[in-house]
């Protein structure tokens, strides 16, 4: 099952956002998230706000239905809209659109294509918007991906996962890997940006089974490239087999030895990494709306259980995809908790998040009980020394090793260590 929702204060019922989530958004972006939730089956290993057919219960329950699902994503961006404007904030075109899941191409191409219309018509989209779904290699054909092309898609975004057989198996996986290179043959055909997402570590997965999912990948010649470690995750069926010892944990060690192996051959395919676990080809194919996230922009989520941020205000909507649809037919917001982040709160999550990409931290966002550290972090080989190579001085960058132990340079330059240190 998927993880609970965070605690919070309630969200209000008009979703209206407090004065302070307009203070300097005409300087942020603006993205929107929409999730769809459905899937043909539940992988072990994933703890999404997922569901297939047999777990959403009869089909009418409102929002439970794929095939009335689309208009409920309308009622949601129409309220954002609503939202946004009756908040102070000012018009802003969305920069970004991801429509994630679950399995976004289990809809209809069309239902995908009003859910963007929607957008569209109700944010409004900017010029060269990028426009990306995640799909399934097995969910979709060439015409659909034609009809998303043609609506305003500009990016698809496949979970390859792996091209090995036995791995696949353990992820419960169910596409054949042979139908990777002829998905993404179809979406360039259709004229889209191709990703592939890759998970590395799962249990009986060897350094040369992760070389063979590399090579496959770096075949189909994608433009980007994620590589994420293998989560155990609490509650997933993964989890259970683990706990009754049919499965192994993922080994660190074995971890750290496959992502060391993902830089090398990506980066002497010609990819760059840009955040600690993407790799692009050229600066152009990152992605922008991965690059929201992490620089602290403004995004609206639409979609049961999806998470919002816009000005220090985070909220989420009702998990189930009944509970969603009923307070959006009611004229709700369909959030139902939401915090107010204070400025210590906004600080650690620029350094958290700011910290994972290429383009480095600002000397100037680590707070004061932090920097002292920093010398630390360079002898260790955790930083790049700021001012030299291609780092600019008053940036902080992670090398491979800090990027293997990104966890641990942000406890530092938070100043964390030494609080613990001190407890201690």
């Amino acid at each position: 099952m998927s993880p609970a929702l965070p605690d919070g204060d309630p969200a209000p019922a008009d979703g209206l956002l407090p004065a302070s989530a307009t203070a300097g958004a005409a300087e942020r972006g603006l993205a929107a998230y929409l999730h769809v939730p459905f899937c043909r089956v539940r992988c072990g290993y994933c703890d999404f706000n997922t569901y297939t057919a047999a777990e959403l219960g009869p089909p009418e329950l409102p929002g439970a239905s794929q095939a009335g699902y689309a208009g409920a994503l309308v009622d949601e961006v129409a309220l954002a809209a609503r939202v946004l404007a009756a908040s102070g904030l000012p018009e802003r075109p969305v920069s970004t659109v991801f429509v994630g899941g679950g399995t976004p191409t289990l809809l209809p191409a069309s239902d995908l294509a009003r859910a963007l219309g929607a957008v569209r018509d109700h944010l409004g989209l900017a010029d060269g918007a990028e426009v990306t779904t995640e799909a399934n290699p097995d969910s979709v054909t060439p015409a659909s991906l034609e009809e998303l092309a043609a609506a305003g898609y500009t990016r698809v975004s496949f979970g390859m996962q792996s091209a090995v057989p036995h791995v696949l198996a353990v992820l419960e996986r169910t596409h054949d890997p042979a139908r990777v290179p002829q998905a993404v043959r179809w979406a360039r055909e259709a004229g889209l940006a191709v990703s592939l997402d890759l998970i590395y570590g799962a249990p009986g997965e060897s350094l040369d089974d992760w070389r063979t999912s590399l090579d496959a990948a770096l075949a189909c010649e994608p433009d980007h490239v994620s590589a994420y470690a293998l989560v155990v995750e609490a509650g997933t069926a993964m989890a259970a087999k683990v706990r009754r010892g049919e499965l192994p944990l993922p080994d660190p060690d074995d971890e750290a030895a496959q992502y060391e192996l993902a830089d090398a051959v990506l980066r002497d395919a010609g990819y760059g990494w840009y955040e600690v676990s993407n790799w692009a080809r050229t600066p152009a194919d990152a992605c922008q709306h991965n690059l929201a996230y992490w620089r602290g922009h403004d995004w609206w989520g639409a979609g049961p259980g999806a998470h919002s941020h816009v000005g220090g205000v985070r909220w989420w909507n009702a998990k189930h995809p009944a509970a969603w649809a009923r307070r959006l037919a009611a004229g709700e917001s369909p959030a139902v908790g939401r915090e107010v982040l204070d400025d210590e709160a906004r600080a650690v999550e620029r350094v958290l998040l700011g910290v994972r990409l290429a383009e480095g931290l600002p000397l100037d966002a680590v707070p004061a009980a932090g920097r002292a550290s920093v010398g630390r972090l360079v002898a260790d080989g955790l930083l790049e020394p700021p001012g030299t190579g291609d780092v600019p001085a008053g940036r902080l960058v992670l090398t491979l090793r800090g990027r293997l132990l990104a966890d641990a340079v942000v406890r530092a330059l938070l100043g964390w260590d030494d609080e613990a240190a001190g407890a201690a």
